[in-house]
Formats: C-alpha cells, structure tokens, sequence
C-alpha cells in the first residue's frame, strides 16, 4: 500500500461474522438466546452466592467475580454485535472502538489472572483444610481479586496507549465482530513492530506465570488426593476440583489457540469462530459448568427454590 493511501479515522466499519444474509435472523437469534443465557446464568450465580449463607466461602467469592467478569466482557462486545448482524450500518466510532478494546481486555486479563487466584484457593482448601480458613482470610480474598482488576487494567492500559499513538491506517474496515486488537494493527500505516512485541510479551508473561501457578497448584493437589486413604475423601476433593478444571481448560485452550498462531491478526474465519467462542460462549459455559457438577450450588439452588414456593 502507498503512502498516499494512508489517514487518519474517525470511525472503523466492522465486517462482522458473515456477510450472508440468509444467515443473519438465525445467527441473530443464537447469539441473543447465548447472550441472554449468559446474563441471567451469571446474574442468578451471584445472587445465590449472595443470599445463600452455605456458599459465603472463599471459593464461592472468587466465583462470584468470576460471573461479574463474564456478564461484563460479553456485555461489551454482545449487543454491538447483535445491533451489527442485523443493520446495515456497521461502524463504530474510533473512541467507540478504543473503549470497547480497553474494557474486553481488561476483563478478560482479569479472568486470566482470575482462575490463576481460584486454583491456588483449591489448592489451599484440599492440601491445608484445617487452616483454609485462616489462609484465605476475607482480607486476602479481597485483596488477590483486587490484583487481578489492577492486573487487567494496567495490561489493557499499555495495548490502550501504544494503539492511540497510532498516526493513520490504511483502512477503516476491520474484518472482524468487534475491535481487538490483532485486526486493528494489521490495518496500522506506522510501524507497530513496538505493539505487536508488547502484545507478544505481556500475552505471554499473563499465560505462562498463570498457567504454571495452575499447574503447581493442581500437582500439590494431585500428590494429596493420592494420599487419601479414603475413596470417598478423594471422590469428594476430585469433585471440587473438576468444575474449575474444566472453565480453565475451555478458557486458556481457546486463548492459546486464538492469540499463539501464526498469522493470527488476519482474523479470518477459524479465528472468528475461536473468538467467538471464548467471547460468547464460555461466559455462558462457566455458571452451567459450576452448577450443574456442582452439590453445593445445586443444593443451595433447591433450598432457595422451595423456601420461595413455600414463602
């Protein structure tokens, strides 16, 4: 591309998921039956939480910001893109897009950081019981999802920075749902060599030093599992464990496969379709997972339930 080619934006058009039209009455009604599930599955696992004395546990707090996180990043990107498969106007305004990058990031860094905090909290809860109490204080719990918010914000703020400094783009025309930032340079008329390698760098420091707080939590909880002599003390710590498992291994094997690719800010149809996975679905994944392999939610669900039949 010619220099001559190259200006400043006011606004970016975002290509969306598909450009046929036959399909977009059906992917619209997905997307909000996905959508709605998610906000009343998030939603109804807060206040169960909330007024349910059985589930005020530490385990239960992070769980609780963990459905905050999901309601709030696939609120910022959900209905823009509802309002997007059905209109034919598809822009988004520069400071529109700036926004709703700099909050999907900083609260998908924060469940990152989120889950790290939530296997350590197993681990302390299967391999010290007696003190789990003690070492997870409300304090602690407090200030470790206090990290994770700051963690997020100040990742999200250094892409945030570096993308403004961004003089002209070749284009305005990002092929993709909503403005991450992958996309966003690949359109970039300056060098973003700097954003691309800080992208690189904080991506991977989020994952690795997560990823191996997991898998040592997750080892130490193994070795004490073994050591049970009781079947059904290791049935019961296997239990609590598989839930959080699961949302771990669905959230960070769809990041890895999104952002650790080669040629991934093409953003073309397989990275759409990941995309859409870890930005839609697993929101609505994560109350269903922990609910329904859950006995303490469930029974706190059934208590609720008949107090307010027989109320």
């Amino acid at each position: 591309m010619g220099e001559e080619n190259c200006t400043s934006v006011t606004e970016f058009i975002l290509l969306g998921l598909t450009d046929v039209p036959e399909l977009r009455v059906f992917l619209f009604m997905v997307f909000l039956l996905i959508y709605g599930v998610t906000v009343w599955g998030n939603l109804g696992m807060m206040a169960l939480i909330q007024v349910s004395s059985r589930l005020h546990t530490p385990m239960y707090f992070f769980l609780s910001h963990l459905s905050f996180v999901d309601v709030c990043y696939s609120t910022i990107i959900v209905p823009k893109m509802l309002a997007d498969i059905l209109n034919e106007d598809k822009t988004i305004s520069f400071l529109g897009c700036m926004v709703q990058f700099y909050l999907f990031c900083a609260y998908a860094v924060s469940e990152v950081f989120l889950l790290a905090v939530m296997a350590y909290d197993r681990f302390v809860a299967i391999c010290n019981p007696l003190l789990y109490m003690v070492t997870m204080s409300r304090n602690l719990c407090v200030e470790l999802v206090s990290c994770c918010y700051l963690g997020g914000t100040v990742c999200s703020l250094i892409h945030l920075c570096l993308a403004l400094e961004i003089p002209s783009y070749r284009s305005n025309v990002i092929n993709h749902f909503f403005c991450d930032l992958p996309p966003l340079l690949s359109l970039a008329c300056s060098d973003v060599t700097i954003n691309e390698l800080l992208l690189f760098i904080v991506a991977s420091f989020n994952e690795f030093t997560t990823i191996v707080i997991i898998l040592a939590s997750y080892l130490f909880i193994l070795i004490t599992i073994l050591r049970m002599r009781s079947a059904e003390g290791r049935r019961k710590a296997f239990s609590t464990c598989a839930s959080h498992l699961t949302a771990i291994v669905v959230f960070h094997g769809t990041i890895l496969f999104t952002y650790f690719q080669p040629n991934s800010g093409k953003s073309g149809d397989i990275d759409k379709v990941a995309t859409v996975f870890y930005t839609v679905v697993i929101p609505m994944l994560n109350p269903l997972i922990y609910s329904l392999r859950n006995k303490d939610v469930k029974e706190a669900l059934r208590k609720v339930v008949s107090s307010k039949t027989f109320s």
